[in-house]
C-alpha cells in the first residue's frame, strides 16, 4: 500500500473558490486501488505553508507527496519540473505578506528538480484525453516556496515529490470571464490518474 499525501491551496488574492482546495476535498482516501490517500489544505501563507507541509510529512510517513495548486491562465493540467529558490510575486499572500527578490533557502541550491517521473505522467494524463503538459517551474509564490521547501527537505531520500498547477475550475467563470476553466471531476480524474500510475509503477 502507497501512503500519499496529496495537498491544495485555500483561496487566495480576494477570490472566492481554489480548485486545487475542491480538489482535495472531494479526493477520498480509498479512491484508487493500492494507495492511502491523505489530503490537506493549506494556507497561502509563506511563513505557515511549508511549514505545515513539512509537519504532515513529519506525522505521515508519505511514500508520494503531491501538492496542487491554483493557476488562471491555463489550459491544462501542469505538472511542474523546477522549484526555484525565489520567493518574488506582484501580489502579498493571505497574511498581506509581499516578497520580492527574497530567496528561500539563503544557502539552498538554485532549484530542486521534481522527483516525479513528468513526461511519464503527462502521457499518462493524455491517455485519458485530460488537457496535460509539463511546465518548467510552478512561479515564485506560495506553490513555488512549498514545492522548494518539501524539495529541499526530501532531498535524497525515497519519498517522490512533485507539484502540480490545476486551471481554475468551472464554478469560477464569473469570477475570472474570458479565461480557460475545466470540470473538478476532470481534475479529480487526473488526479486519481497520477497516482494510479505512480502506484503501479512502485509494484
Amino acid at each position: 500500500m502507497l501512503r500519499v499525501l496529496v495537498t491544495g491551496f485555500e483561496p487566495f488574492n480576494n477570490a472566492k473558490l481554489n480548485p486545487s482546495e475542491s480538489l482535495v476535498t472531494k479526493l477520498h482516501h480509498d479512491d484508487v486501488p493500492g494507495a492511502e490517500i491523505i489530503t490537506k489544505v493549506l494556507p497561502v501563507v509563506y511563513s505557515k505553508s511549508a511549514e505545515q507541509l513539512l509537519a504532515l510529512i513529519q506525522e505521515h510517513q508519505p511514500d508520494l507527496v503531491l501538492c496542487f495548486g491554483q493557476a488562471e491562465g491555463r489550459k491544462e493540467i501542469s505538472i511542474e519540473r523546477f522549484a526555484v529558490n525565489l520567493d518574488d510575486a506582484g501580489i502579498a499572500d493571505n497574511a498581506g505578506a509581499k516578497r520580492v527578490d527574497q530567496k528561500i533557502q539563503q544557502d539552498g541550491p538554485a532549484a530542486f528538480l521534481s522527483t516525479l517521473p513528468v513526461k511519464e505522467l503527462v502521457l499518462a494524463l493524455k491517455e485519458k484525453n485530460i488537457p496535460a503538459a509539463q511546465s518548467l517551474s510552478a512561479g515564485s509564490f506560495v506553490c513555488n516556496h512549498i514545492f522548494y521547501e518539501m524539495q529541499h527537505a526530501l532531498a535524497g531520500t525515497s519519498v517522490k515529490s512533485g507539484f502540480i498547477h490545476v486551471p481554475l475550475m468551472t464554478e469560477q467563470q464569473e469570477d475570472f470571464p474570458g479565461l480557460f476553466t475545466m470540470p473538478i471531476d476532470q481534475m479529480l480524474l487526473a488526479a486519481r490518474t497520477i497516482i494510479a500510475r505512480l502506484v503501479a509503477s512502485s509494484n
